[in-house]
């Protein structure tokens, strides 16, 4: 069994989460990419079945079956999107990058833009297709809920969230704003 003591220091930071999977304590786990996925699955696999089916093995039956296998391929699509994100590696890049982004006020520390980096590198796989400006205003009211002690209200943290977002997604800075 692979717990936070058996990671190399250098995959780890000090004191620093290893994202261990709640149930086999393996670092690496990715459980809002998997619950996504699982319920965008279940729901589409419930409908696709109930449809597909009509009155032959549809009803109840038919959209509980679509339900678990749509929920287990999605969970297992969720899963594989957010491992592409890895929060820790993600945390010391926006550690050490943060003083350099142009949106950088010598007023705030990096704990005052954390909470908006990661809900940037942490939505994306939750507004699959959708490009910063499509997702903005779910994102919005998430850092309202998830700032914690951040002195940023959401227009001095947009920026950093949309620059996470694009680190992640690949998307250009200049071409999003």
């Amino acid at each position: 069994m692979t717990t936070v003591e058996n990671i190399p220091e250098a995959n780890r930071e000090r004191g620093k989460s290893a994202n261990l999977d709640p149930i086999t304590k393996a670092p690496g786990a990715h459980p809002i990419g998997t619950g996504v996925g699982a319920a965008a699955g279940g729901a589409a696999g419930a409908a696709a079945v109930g449809a597909a089916t009509g009155t032959m093995v549809g009803g109840p039956v038919g959209a509980a079956a679509g339900l678990v296998v749509g929920a287990v391929v999605g969970g297992l699509a969720g899963k594989a999107v957010a491992e592409k994100i890895d929060p820790t590696v993600e945390d010391a890049y926006w550690r050490g990058a943060h003083r350099n982004e142009p949106y950088f006020n010598r007023d705030n520390n990096y704990d005052d833009y954390a909470p908006a980096y990661r809900l940037g590198y942490t939505s994306q796989p939750n507004h699959p297709g959708q490009s910063f400006d499509e997702a903005e205003d779910d994102l919005k009211a998430d850092y309202s809920k998830q700032r914690g002690k951040s002195r940023l209200g959401w227009d001095k943290a947009k920026d950093a969230t949309r620059a996470a977002w694009n680190r992640v997604t690949g998307a250009s800075s200049a071409s999003a704003r």
